[in-house]
């Protein structure tokens, strides 16, 4: 049965802000299209850092085993600023939480190339944490999209913006091919080339047309606390398939790389399997909010969750180039069904003076997640006494969150609609 949850709060929800803007999805379409210009231009900086982080970070790191601290740093970095970002934007508006993260991704790149080229790796590592400010800001950027969007609009809205990021899959590897070698210490000059993306796309946001939230006025209801909206089954399903989701991708893209290289192929290869599974993340971005509004929220997850699984499966068949491909792209297509489904249930469930406390809360846990999986992503990959044996733990470590969030969505799934807003 198609999945007909409501997209406006339920009975037990607190009544919406009349104070927020009303739906104008003119507006929404012109704020869509910055936002889509800035998840490709800005956001071909992640792919990049994807691809060398690992690698540099095996240059500098005093053993192997911490080749992947410096993704990690990036993505704890995004966890711990997610809550503040967020409450920043809920009181100043999504421009300034949107220059905050450029500026913030200038400043790692530039720290992280000088730790690089300095032979410090902690100084490298503090950087990447200062990168993670950029990482989370986009994360805001589907939510920005549906800010003033229709009900009918809004996955579409929030799909849209997703499928910029297909740009930035052709930008970013490009650019690692281009710099990698640029300067006499390898990857410099890719750190080079982020801080001229971050300062460079800062611009686009001057362009944005997201009103600044009204202060709240005396005694106006100000929603739920965040114990309060992790029992709701909607928000709390969500939040585990979005976990899922995105952590078993980042668990597989930040093995990937040292896993190609390891098998005795070249960095080039890793680029084009990099770039290849990040067109594979964003390409169906111009259907999924479609195939959402037809099918529901939930099918869709089912769907992402399935072929993150099939991922898994292929990358155990072999390490040959082909089946390193076929992974990678499946996983890319499974994170895009499984992640812009649980944002479009996410936005279904809230009111909107909740929307600063539930996204920054999601956002939060999401990244914590993905934090243990890029940390853990390089403690498997040296598992054993080959690189293949490591990436075959990286593949079998998928299969109980799979089963987690599988569960969680059927558990969902079969509860009564009048429920869900219990």
């Amino acid at each position: 049965m198609t999945d007909t949850t409501p997209d406006l709060p339920g009975p037990d929800l607190p009544a919406p802000d009349l104070a927020a803007p009303a739906h104008d999805d003119a507006r929404a379409r012109r704020n869509v299209a910055v936002l889509v210009a800035a998840q490709a231009l800005l956001g071909s900086q992640m792919p990049l850092i994807f691809t060398v982080g690992g690698l540099a970070g095996l240059m500098i790191a005093p053993s192997p085993a911490l080749a992947t601290i410096p993704i990690s740093l990036i993505v704890f970095g995004s966890m711990t600023t997610a809550p503040w970002l967020s409450a920043l934007m809920q009181r100043y508006g999504r421009r300034v939480g949107f220059l905050a993260g450029a500026l913030g991704g200038a400043a790692g790149a530039a720290v992280a190339g000088w730790g690089l080229w300095s032979d410090q790796f902690l100084v490298f590592l503090f950087g990447s944490y200062l990168t993670g400010i950029y990482m989370s800001a986009q994360g805001f950027y589907r939510f920005a999209a549906a800010d003033t969007a229709s009900p009918a609009f809004r996955p579409k809205a929030i799909s849209y913006v997703m499928a910029g990021g297909l740009l930035s899959a052709l930008i970013g590897p490009q650019l690692v091919k281009l710099t990698a070698e640029a300067t006499v210490v390898p990857f410099v000059g890719a750190y080079a080339a982020v801080v001229a993306i971050n300062l460079v796309g800062a611009l686009l946001f001057v362009f944005l047309d997201l009103p600044k939230p009204a202060a709240p006025a005396p005694g106006a209801a100000t929603g739920r606390s965040r114990a309060e909206l992790l029992r709701d089954p909607r928000i709390a399903v969500a939040i585990i398939c979005g976990m899922v989701s995105y952590a078993l991708m980042n668990l597989l893209m930040t093995s990937t790389p040292l896993a190609v290289v390891g098998c005795g192929f070249t960095t080039g290869n890793a680029a084009d399997i990099v770039s290849a599974h990040v067109i594979a993340m964003f390409a169906p971005s111009f259907f999924t909010g479609h195939l959402i509004a037809r099918f529901g929220a939930i099918r869709i997850v089912a769907v992402g969750l399935f072929l993150l699984a099939c991922a898994g499966g292929v990358a155990l068949t072999g390490v040959e180039l082909t089946q390193f491909f076929a992974s990678l792209v499946l996983l890319g297509v499974g994170w895009n069904f499984g992640f812009i489904g649980a944002t479009a249930l996410l936005t279904q469930a809230h009111s909107p003076e909740e929307r600063g406390r539930v996204q920054g809360l999601n956002d939060f846990l999401v990244f914590g997640c993905v934090t243990f999986a890029s940390l853990s992503s390089g403690l498997m990959m040296s598992f054993g006494d080959d690189v293949q044996t490591g990436w075959t733990a990286v593949n079998l470590a998928m299969l109980p969150f799979l089963v987690l969030a599988g569960a969680a969505l059927i558990w969902l799934a079969l509860r009564p609609k009048d429920a869900l807003a219990t």
